[in-house]
């Protein structure tokens, strides 16, 4: 019985790491197993930035909900119109409030028109 080579297996797993290392500087696009450590750690950041994005976006457009409410109502802070919108009955989420605040600034003060009414 002739024996079994696993090149072709183990050939075709070093290629995908390899490829997926592609654009890294020296050792760690060359050698399999340095490669190997590389791949794996870039794929722990890209797990956790995942993350980090949703987190980040939230809290830029909260700082565009409050400047764009400051803007209007010296008084007014993010707080007090969330809080004016949930008592309004407008439910309305913080990106679309942000883009709102940037690109309608109309739209976005009548929003802030109902909220200030609803708190009153």
């Amino acid at each position: 019985m002739s024996r079994t080579k696993g090149g072709t297996v183990t050939h075709r797993r070093h290629k995908k790491i390899l490829d997926q290392a592609k654009g890294y500087y020296d050792r760690r696009s060359k050698t399999f197993k340095v490669a190997k450590q590389a791949v794996d750690k870039a794929n722990q950041y890209a797990t956790r930035d995942r993350k980090n994005r949703k987190r980040n976006f939230r809290a830029l457009w909260i700082q565009r909900i409050n400047a764009g409410v400051r803007s209007f109502d010296e008084q007014m802070t993010y707080s007090r119109f969330i809080n004016g919108l949930s008592l309004a009955g407008i439910e309305v989420d913080r990106k679309v409030l942000a883009d709102l605040a940037v690109h309608e600034p109309e739209a976005f003060n009548a929003i802030v028109d109902k909220a200030r009414a609803a708190l009153a």
